[in-house]
């Protein structure tokens, strides 16, 4: 039986668990002759590792030439070797891969294999990743001494901001990519004011709790699907109409039960 030499450069998403690779991924993996990584520090990679399976580190700062020389070389004989890529894709490896090939009578095969893709939603982990760095300890001077107090003007003005590119788009002195740009001004207030209150003091109760990012998605979703019980319940509105007055009954009642817990 002839085998075939063969690189395969394993791709996946930095916003997925590292471990949830494809079926596909997790045969390659385990069928490899050897498996190669960056840096021990690389999650992929160590996930692969805590999965039983070996992932040798190359020397610290070698360069993409030299890992291609090194990850060819390592085929001879019929080998198949994984590269566990990079969270940050390994910028030059695949062009000093293809330049290592071109010069060789009989290259490796070359294979890349992708064994997980971004979820709707996921750049979302990123714009939290950036804001998180920014207010942490050496981020953004400014934006480390901001409060809620203080950003109130600048949630105002991005408001608006997106009303008047909305109302642009009827006009034509808009387009869509001037309301993508407003809509992700509005949403950094969003994150901002939920980072602002993970540092915050604990209350008296729990409604005076400090809170993050996943609490305010946890909160919109609950609330999201208690006001369409026509949706996800048993409630019978079928017309806009009905649906109005569904949501007006459904937020007196979520503006009662705040008031009862508020007393309390």
């Amino acid at each position: 039986m002839s085998v075939t030499a063969r690189v395969v450069l394993l791709a996946s998403s930095p916003r997925v668990a590292p471990g949830l690779l494809s079926r596909d991924a997790w045969r390659c993996l385990e069928g490899a002759s050897s498996r190669w990584c960056r840096s021990d520090d690389e999650a992929l990679a160590g996930a692969v590792r805590s999965a039983g399976l070996p992932v040798e580190s190359v020397d610290e700062g070698v360069t993409p030439p030299v890992l291609a020389r090194r990850l060819v070389a390592a085929t001879q004989g019929g080998r198949e070797v994984v590269w566990v890529g990079s969270a940050d894709g390994d910028p030059g490896l695949s062009d000093a891969l293809a330049s290592e090939l071109s010069a060789l009578a009989d290259p490796p095969e070359i294979e890349v294999l992708v064994g997980s893709w971004d979820v709707p939603g996921a750049r979302l982990l990123d714009a939290v990743a950036v804001m998180d760095r920014l207010r942490s300890p050496g981020g953004c001077p400014w934006d480390a001494e901001q409060t809620h107090e203080s950003l109130v003007p600048y949630a105002l003005e991005e408001a608006e901001e997106v009303a008047e590119a909305v109302a642009g788009l009827a006009d034509g002195s808009h387009r869509y990519e001037d309301l993508r740009d407003e809509l992700g001004d509005l949403l950094l207030q969003v994150l901002f004011h939920a980072r602002v209150a993970t540092e915050a003091e604990p209350g008296p109760t729990a409604a005076d709790a400090p809170f993050d990012i996943d609490d305010v998605a946890a909160t919109l979703v609950a609330k999201m699907v208690r006001r369409h019980p026509h949706v996800f319940g048993d409630s019978s509105a079928s017309t806009p109409a009905e649906v109005e007055e569904q949501w007006a009954q459904i937020k007196a009642q979520e503006r009662a039960d705040r008031a009862a817990r508020r007393e309390a």
